[in-house]
């Protein structure tokens, strides 16, 4: 696909997003597989509370909006009694590995047959840029003014890691978005994701590692140098999980 072309799966509208913030790359992705596999008329896509739910008004398709953190039992539900859509989420770190942990956890352990996009820039980005699950040890946020300590609140979720150590998922995969490879092989493991759905394989999960230029208080192009000195060192890109390939 051209990639000046927009995907029919998006609105003809600016997607909101910060200037800079790859949510809206993380977002164009998703849709690029979408017009890819012809599942524009086919898919639901479920988000939740947060800079996700922009996908509300940019998206082409079909969408749900769920409470926070709910999404994966939404598209419990969704993908059950419609097993024949291409279900996902799109979910934020602070929604999914907060509040919603427990929720994404107990999908990924019964192994429900959907997508989880997990976009992770290490903040509560629609809130004010508090402390998320993710936040990196000496990283600042609103919540942590001299940066997380860890004797105080813990270490980073590592998600990926979590989810993987489990019997049921089948695809495990974090990529991170801030160069031109780890955008190709991020789009290769999407469309991997929801070919293993659409095939009824079962549950697939996606790390996409974003920015937040607005709250981690640089601007865009910094925020690409400081993912790689101090994001991908901690969450690391690579297949975690892959039970095609394994078996």
């Amino acid at each position: 696909m051209p990639a000046y072309k927009r995907p029919s799966s998006l609105m003809p509208m600016t997607t909101g997003y910060c200037p800079g913030c790859l949510h809206a790359l993380a977002t164009r992705l998703v849709a690029d597989v979408i017009d890819e596999l012809n599942r524009k008329d086919n898919a639901i896509n479920v988000v939740s509370v947060g800079c996700s739910a922009l996908n509300l008004y940019s998206w082409a398709g079909d969408v749900i909006g769920s409470a926070h953190g709910r999404a994966p039992a939404v598209a419990t539900g969704v993908k059950r009694s419609m097993p024949d859509r291409l279900v996902f989420t799109y979910q934020g770190d602070g929604d999914l590995a907060a509040i919603g942990l427990a929720e994404i956890m107990s999908a990924a352990n019964r192994g429900e047959n959907f997508t989880v996009i997990f976009a992770n820039n290490q903040t509560y980005g629609m809130t004010g840029g508090q402390m998320a699950p993710t936040t990196l040890i000496g990283q600042k946020s609103t919540t942590t003014r001299f940066g997380r300590d860890a004797e105080t609140t813990g270490y980073p979720m590592q998600m990926c890691e979590l989810i993987s150590v489990l019997k049921a998922p089948v695809f495990v995969a974090r990529y991170a978005l801030n160069s031109p490879k780890g955008v190709m092989d991020a789009k290769k493991g999407i469309k991997k994701a929801f070919e293993l759905q659409l095939a009824g394989k079962g549950f697939t999960f996606i790390e996409l590692l974003t920015n937040c230029p607005t709250n981690w208080g640089m601007n865009p192009l910094d925020t690409l140098d400081y993912m790689n000195t101090n994001t991908i060192p901690y969450f690391k890109p690579g297949i975690y999980k892959d039970e095609e390939a394994e078996a």
